[in-house]
């Protein structure tokens, strides 16, 4: 029998009035899932998961759709982790190693975050070893087919200085994908992923992160460096003004001013006189 090689339904690039971002994750969805993991698991079976993924799954929101494949997945893959993750890494499309933003076709692995964030810590499920190493491989692959980002997450709340230390290795990373979850995966505020309350509270950690990607070549990673200074400005503004007063000091060049700019716009919008003071400073020179 052919089995095709993996691939991924078509969605638009950008919400669409009327259509429900759930319906990213459909019927078509679930079966597209199903035979990518036929093309590399010959003993996958295709009708049981999606039987078991598409139960219940119309009343659920896109998050929820996303565990809900994931549990699934769970049931029918090898038990044993390490395989699993096996099975699912070469399952994915082809990797990208453009600096380019997808679409929302690629939460059609949102499954696949979830499956490791779910159980990528679970040594029971690893024959009784340690599974964070492969965990930390997996979400290199995965982000750059979709994103990293969420998945993450509750390695740095339960595992923090570990992941922490994995992502300073990503740092210097070839692939404009793998550095944007350095800084992306580690924001205290992500819209739609888990808050990490730690860094809320105090910001220290990611410090390094930003100051080594601020003058990134990729306006992709740079505008996340600009994101994650945002969220720290909500809790920690005082900190920020300083770290952008610092960079321009240095002498900013045209790209971190506006990395700048975008990095106090929350309480510039406020009224800060300070933050409109950096926002000035960095659109002056």
């Amino acid at each position: 029998m052919h089995v095709r090689p993996p691939t991924i339904p078509y969605a638009p690039r950008s919400i669409q009035k009327g259509r429900p971002l759930k319906d990213l994750l459909n019927q078509e969805a679930v079966e597209c899932l199903a035979q990518n993991i036929l093309y590399v698991h010959s003993s996958f079976d295709v009708n049981a998961f999606c039987e078991c993924a598409l139960t219940d799954l119309e009343q659920l929101e896109l998050m929820q759709r996303g565990q809900h494949i994931a549990k699934a997945l769970q049931q029918f893959l090898p038990n044993h982790y390490a395989e699993a993750i096996k099975v699912l890494v070469r399952s994915l499309t082809s990797a990208q190693s453009e600096a380019e933003e997808f679409g929302l076709a690629e939460f059609f692995y949102l499954p696949h975050s979830f499956f490791i964030s779910e159980y990528g810590q679970d040594k029971h499920y690893n024959n009784g070893r340690d599974p964070f190493d492969i965990s930390m491989a997996a979400l290199c692959e995965l982000t750059t087919r979709f994103t990293s980002e969420f998945a993450i997450r509750p390695f740095l709340i339960a595992q923090q200085e570990r992941t922490l230390s994995k992502v300073s290795g990503w740092l210097s990373d070839p692939n404009p994908h793998i550095r944007r979850l350095c800084t992306e995966g580690t924001r205290p505020r992500l819209p739609w992923g888990k808050r990490i309350p730690s860094f809320i509270e105090n910001p220290q950690p990611t410090l390094h992160i930003l100051e080594c990607l601020k003058d990134d070549e990729s306006l992709y990673v740079r505008r996340s460096v600009a994101n994650h200074l945002g969220d720290i400005a909500k809790d920690h503004p005082e900190v920020v003004f300083s770290i952008c007063e610092g960079w321009l000091e240095a002498g900013a060049s045209k790209e971190l001013q506006w990395l700048i700019r975008h990095g106090v716009r929350h309480p510039a919008k406020k009224g800060d006189a300070r933050a409109l003071e950096i926002r000035a400073e960095a659109k002056g020179r």
